[in-house]
C-alpha cells in the first residue's frame, strides 16, 4: 500500500472505531464524514440532551501536502498518539489545532 493509501485507511479505522462508541446520556449519534477527493474527515456528535440540540465535531482530520493534519481532536487519548502506533510517522502528522508557533515545540511535524 502507498503512503496515501495508508493515510486513509489509518484515518478511516480510527473515525470507525470511535463512530461505534455510545454517549452514555442524551440521544446522540456519532456521523462519519468523508471527503474521499478532498481528503477530508470529520466525525460528528448530532442528536439532543435534555432538551439542548448537540451538533458538534469530535474529530476532523484532512491530508494536505502529503500530511496527515488533525484539525479538530476531542477524544480522551489522542488521534496522533493512535496514528504514530499504527506507523505513521511523527514528521507526517501535523497538529493543526496548535499555532505555527507552538508546532515547533512538538514532536510532530510543523506544516
Amino acid at each position: 500500500m502507498d503512503r496515501l493509501g495508508l493515510y486513509r485507511s489509518s484515518i478511516l479505522q480510527i473515525l470507525e472505531e470511535y463512530r461505534q462508541y455510545r454517549p452514555a446520556y442524551g440521544e446522540v449519534e456519532l456521523e462519519q464524514i468523508v471527503d474521499p477527493v478532498g481528503d477530508h474527515y470529520q466525525l460528528m456528535s448530532i442528536g439532543w440532551q435534555n432538551g439542548q440540540r448537540i451538533h458538534g465535531c469530535l474529530l476532523h482530520i484532512d491530508i494536505r501536502e502529503d500530511k496527515i493534519w488533525i484539525q479538530h481532536d476531542g477524544t480522551e487519548e489522542g488521534v496522533a498518539t493512535r496514528l504514530v502506533a499504527m506507523g505513521i510517522p511523527k514528521n507526517a502528522i501535523v497538529l493543526g489545532f496548535h499555532s505555527p508557533f507552538k508546532r515547533q515545540f512538538t514532536d510532530f511535524a510543523v506544516g
